[in-house]
């Protein structure tokens, strides 16, 4: 028998409940059934299961539809569960792993999913498997691949960790391999090698010299990075290496395709043997859209601000669906040791999509 949520009880709560449910990427399908079980008898939902992805949908005849996500699954514990109630600087937090990312934002999802039978607009509910781990295996880019119809929407909202703002689009991330060659030799006798990690040395001066741009993307401003992240080379400590890598990562803005953050690495490193070894398009931040700008004025609170790293809001906007993150939990802790989230920010959230669904 699956694990029974209380639907009826508070956002926190079910936040609570949740996260007590184990569910390390690869081991959802406990969390999974619950959620599945608790939303099965509502009348007003179509429950669709896909892997440990699980979909529910209301179908009112509604001129919009709006789809709202968020992923089931954490990173790996490390003496951070149970969870519990703490006070941290004056401030009421659950502390414990998946608080933050993303199950305060799960748990406001089931909420609303729960409470509000006849929303002004019709709502697709997705909690999706396998976010913290290789794109290959993420829930929502196997749906966006075998189902698109089940994502299908005028607006998305990801539930991702944005301190109870409202983030538009996200940056677009690559990472490359760059290599230099040399050839071996001993070290006593380095003249007649060729040193491939000395070669390495102009990679690193691009790199040092590199002036990231700030980027204006419908109104908002994404800050880009270039980065070395890693450098190997050497076999022993009395060879000449010959053979040497930089991987670098590159942050680029929504304004950018993918093809184009490839074409600038290229053009960066010419001459080099560039190997791209991973490659997400950004997306823009979708608050243009009618549907945006009302959820916008319902939230209220800070203007909109960019979100710097890449979340699966690129995957809605790939299928034409403008979306935005919005959730509970500051950023900084997701996976973090000491990760918690301030119960008020449960709530606000949970206000906040309240007043839009409803107006």
């Amino acid at each position: 028998m699956p694990e029974q949520l209380d639907l009826t009880a508070s956002s926190i709560d079910i936040t609570r409940a949740i996260c007590d449910i184990e569910s390390v990427s690869g081991n959802e399908g406990p969390l999974a059934d619950a959620i599945e079980a608790a939303l099965t008898p509502l009348a007003h939902l179509e429950v669709i299961r896909d892997g440990d992805a699980v979909v529910a949908r209301t179908h009112l005849g509604r001129d919009r539809r709006v789809v709202i996500a968020g992923h089931i699954d954490t990173v790996p514990l490390n003496g951070n569960l149970p969870t519990s109630f703490r006070d941290v600087d004056g401030q009421r937090v659950l502390w414990g792993r998946g608080t933050v990312d993303m199950k305060a934002g799960c748990a406001v999802q089931l909420k609303l999913a729960h409470d509000l039978a006849a929303p002004t607009v019709d709502v697709t509910w997705v909690f999706y498997d396998h976010e913290e781990v290789s794109d290959s295996l993420n829930g929502l880019g196997r749906l966006a691949r075998t189902r698109p119809e089940l994502l299908a929407g005028d607006f998305a909202i990801l539930g991702e960790p944005s301190g109870a703002q409202i983030e538009g689009g996200c940056n677009g991330n690559l990472r490359a391999e760059i290599r230099t060659y040399g050839k071996r030799s001993h070290s006593a006798r380095s003249w007649i090698g060729d040193n491939a990690i000395h070669k390495a040395a102009p990679i690193l001066a691009t790199l040092a010299a590199y002036e990231p741009r700030t980027v204006t993307v419908d109104g908002l401003e994404y800050r880009e990075g270039l980065n070395a992240v890693g450098i190997t080379g050497g076999i022993a400590g009395n060879v000449i290496p010959d053979e040497a890598m930089v991987h670098v990562n590159y942050r680029f803005a929504p304004s950018r395709s993918a093809d184009e953050a490839v074409a600038h690495i290229r053009e960066l490193f010419d001459g080099y043997d560039v190997q791209i070894v991973d490659l997400a398009a950004g997306a823009r931040p979708g608050l243009d859209a009618p549907l945006a700008q009302d959820f916008v004025a319902a939230v209220g609170g800070p203007a909109p601000r960019p979100k710097y790293g890449w979340t699966d809001v690129a995957r809605f906007s790939a299928l034409g669906v403008p979306a935005v993150n919005y959730g509970p939990g500051e950023p900084v802790y997701a996976h973090h040791d000491d990760e918690q989230v301030p119960v008020d920010q449960i709530t606000s959230v949970e206000d906040g999509l309240r007043r839009w669904l409803t107006a």
